[in-house]
């Protein structure tokens, strides 16, 4: 008998499939309105805070008042462990909600809560994520005038199919420990990225760099200034390119491309520093048939219009559509110099931003704006400074590609009882070192 059949023989003698009713105490919807923004107090959580790995994200929330409060969670109150989901527009976003968590449910979202005894939320969490269960979502997908979504009346009835409660906790343990470690390690890149922007602020915003004291401040057009800096403009500092599309009507401009080409949405659904790789690549000939322009390597990416000023570090050759303004570094503005002072100025940038629609900066006002370079010795030493930290973020973020990659390649077979939990562990000691 093969190995397969000996799994799924032993699938077959201890999972068993049950109405999802059955594993939860509790489904409630949230409100089919939405209440007045305030500035501050609990949060009004929409499906913008789902994330599509399952966390929730809080970078960016709405609150509600404290008034506001009370009739918005008179049908049910988030607290820790319930699982929060989408069942309209953006389907198939699930979160646990966290220790510590005060808000509400927005429009189109949905919580279950867990029954301990039945079923390990951790797993049942990350069954969501399977197979089995995305194909259940798409039979069960009512398509709307606008929006699709997924009748809350059918819900209880879904199938799922579980182990014996100690084999979810194994399964989940599994699981929880890749997301544990690329959770420390995304802990850490914000450490190192924290540190390596006050220091910049330090030296080139307080003017406090090592050996400050010694050195006279004269006046300048923008205020004083460390004797030896200057004040340029962009355009007469560093290089700037644009990007743009190639048609899209061209199949040969698309079709098994290999270069990188970005669109914003690339770096703001990333959310990290450096980009490995576009979600869709053009051919030599596209790029060749277009306005968008191949940069080299460890360039700085800035999105110019809509979202404007997310920043990031292309590393290897790329090209960009339209909404971006790219900068290159040189000797005298180098890598990690531009990189912070990008950042540091991205309140400017959107100041001088225009547009109806979106807001958007042209390159050609960007190349007129101001900015201070310093002394070659403290450029040198600030790059000497954050060039560690930089190759530390870079190397994290690396480890934390591959960590998704083997939990997403071992999720769906553990929770479908694939492959055996023994099995599951060596892999993950493989992948953590």
């Amino acid at each position: 008998m093969s190995n397969a059949s000996i799994v799924m023989n032993e699938k077959q003698r201890v999972w068993k499939e049950v109405p999802i009713k059955e594993v939860y105490v509790g489904l409630y919807d949230g409100p089919h309105a939405t209440p007045p923004p305030a500035d501050d107090g609990p949060v009004f959580l929409g499906i913008k805070n789902l994330t599509e790995d399952g966390h929730i994200n809080m970078s960016s929330v709405r609150h509600i008042s404290e008034d506001d409060y009370p009739p918005w969670t008179r049908r049910v109150e988030p607290r820790a462990g319930d699982i929060v989901f989408s069942y309209e527009a953006t389907l198939n976003r699930y979160a646990i909600i966290p220790s510590g968590f005060r808000g509400c449910l927005g429009r189109r979202l949905a919580l279950i809560r867990p029954d301990p005894g039945k079923v390990d939320t951790r797993f049942l969490h990350y069954y969501f994520f399977g197979e089995s269960w995305r194909r259940v979502i798409a039979e069960n997908q009512l398509a709307g005038a606008t929006v699709d979504r997924v009748p809350l009346s059918k819900f209880p009835h879904f199938p799922i199919e579980l182990p014996p409660l100690s084999i979810q906790r194994r399964i989940a343990s599994i699981l929880s420990a890749y997301d544990d470690l690329i959770e420390n390690n995304t802990r850490r890149i914000a450490i190192l990225e924290e540190m390596a922007r006050r220091l910049y602020e330090e030296w080139f915003v307080h003017f406090r760099f090592p050996g400050h004291e010694n050195i006279k401040m004269v006046e300048s057009e923008i205020g004083p200034l460390p004797e030896g800096w200057e004040v340029r403009t962009v355009e007469d500092t560093f290089e700037v390119l644009g990007g743009g599309t190639p048609s899209k009507k061209v199949d040969e401009y698309w079709a098994g491309g290999r270069v990188n080409w970005y669109a914003p949405t690339d770096l703001t659904r990333s959310g990290e520093l450096f980009m490995e790789q576009s979600g869709t690549q053009i051919t030599e000939l596209g790029l060749k048939k277009s306005s968008a322009r191949l940069f080299p390597t460890l360039s700085v990416m800035m999105t110019s219009r809509a979202t404007l000023g997310v920043i990031a570090i292309n590393t290897t050759k790329a090209c960009t559509n339209q909404g971006f303004i790219i900068c290159l570094p040189n000797e005298r503005f180098p890598l990690y110099l531009l990189c912070h002072w990008l950042k540091a100025n991205v309140d400017h940038f959107i100041s001088l931003g225009t547009g109806a629609t979106f807001r958007e900066i042209t390159k050609g006002v960007f190349k007129t704006i101001n900015l201070v370079v310093p002394s070659a010795s403290n450029v040198q030493r600030f790059e000497h400074a954050v060039l560690p930290m930089m190759e530390l973020v870079l190397c994290l973020q690396r480890k934390n590609t591959n960590l998704r990659a083997q939990r997403d390649m071992l999720l769906p077979k553990l929770i479908s009882g694939e492959i055996d939990v023994s099995e599951a562990q060596n892999v993950f000691q493989e992948a953590a070192e």
